[in-house]
């Protein structure tokens, strides 16, 4: 497992002690001492996990979180040598946010969190134990709702999202809104990439690419009329699930600015109050349907086949996996060996230019 790239760096997400658990129906949650002791405990080789993604919720990290607050998680992850790199916004309504295509207060509530998520982000800049990253966003709508008013939910998400990069702007940071399944208006590529294109905003809004989400647009699940796989598609058919993959990613890689190493199923999965979206599903899963390292250069090589370098840092997410198996130290080892080996593959070794 020899290291030949630096970049991009390797991070684990902190999040999957938390999204779907603690609520009825659901495992507890793992505390963000745990998620930071798992993770930088994890060697493989001489290799190590660089860094963490962050959830801005209790238990995690509060957003409504003091500068105190902040230096001293500053000071905790850094003593453990880790970087923090992008953090997720609690936008949702449970969580004090609210529809991005809802009612003028529930799209106050929406950029509420957002600016404050910002403000959080740039304050752990000014600590200096984050250097790169974005603020993950999504509609905080289900498609089901969206889909009562298609067009006009749509321009209403552009909207709000267009008004949460006025706020990202101002603190010196990025959006990368989210695609998956499960949002409104951010269900489908198809969907993604027009609100992408309606907002307009590239400089400070792009996409947020997880394979195993990806892999979901390529079955239709939630957009059936956008599906580039067919019903009962047989999975040995590598060349036409190529193709259906290259397609998503062609269409979404120019927006890509923040990327989550996943293996897929190709089955939903839901946790407590998280509706169903693509399984995540551990490298060694004998029924995970990517070629985790070949499809992930879809999206970190361009058209010529050269690095994007369009991320500094890629992120392990293994969102509603059981407890059991994330407190297994293999578990970490397996996940460290599968992130290198998409680095050596795809990376480089220098940093990339802040964009201006």
């Amino acid at each position: 497992m020899a290291v030949q790239h630096t970049y991009p760096k390797l991070h684990n997400a902190m999040w999957p002690g938390l999204v779907g658990k603690g609520s009825p129906g659901g495992e507890p949650t793992i505390d963000l001492d745990t998620m930071l002791d798992l993770t930088a405990n994890t060697s493989v080789d001489g290799v190590k996990f660089d860094g963490v993604d962050l959830f801005l919720f209790d238990p995690h990290v509060s957003i409504d979180s003091s500068d105190a607050d902040i230096a001293r998680l500053a000071d905790k992850i850094g003593s453990k040598r880790l970087a923090v790199g992008s953090l997720v916004a609690p936008v949702w309504p449970p969580t004090g946010g609210g529809s991005a295509m809802g009612s003028d207060h529930d799209r106050r509530n929406f950029l509420t969190q957002v600016r404050k998520a910002c403000a959080i982000a740039q304050k752990l800049r000014k600590t200096g134990v984050r250097t790169y990253g974005v603020v993950r966003i999504d509609s905080a709508s289900s498609p089901s709702e969206w889909a009562k008013d298609p067009e006009g939910n749509t321009r209403t998400i552009a909207d709000t999202f267009r008004q949460a990069c006025d706020i990202a702007d101002g603190y010196g940071e990025r959006l990368a809104a989210e695609g998956e399944i499960c949002w409104g208006g951010m269900h489908s590529w198809k969907r993604m990439v027009q609100l992408l294109e309606m907002v307009g905003r590239p400089k400070t809004l792009g996409f947020q690419a997880d394979m195993a989400h990806t892999l979901l647009y390529t079955m239709g699940y939630n957009a059936p009329e956008d599906r580039l796989l067919s019903e009962g598609f047989d999975w040995k058919d590598g060349s036409t699930f190529d193709a259906a993959l290259r397609t998503v990613a062609g269409a979404l890689r120019k927006w890509t600015i923040d990327f989550h190493v996943a293996q897929n199923d190709a089955t939903v999965f839901g946790s407590g109050t998280h509706d169903k979206t693509g399984r995540h599903c551990l490298p060694t899963d004998p029924n995970g349907k990517l070629d985790v390292v070949r499809h992930a250069g879809f999206w970190l090589r361009d058209e010529q086949g050269r690095p994007t370098r369009a991320v500094q840092h890629v992120c392990w997410d293994g969102c509603m996996f059981p407890n059991a198996t994330m407190m297994q130290r293999g578990t970490w080892a397996d996940v460290l060996r599968l992130m290198n080996d998409v680095r050596n593959a795809h990376g480089w070794d220098a940093p990339v230019p802040a964009a201006v």
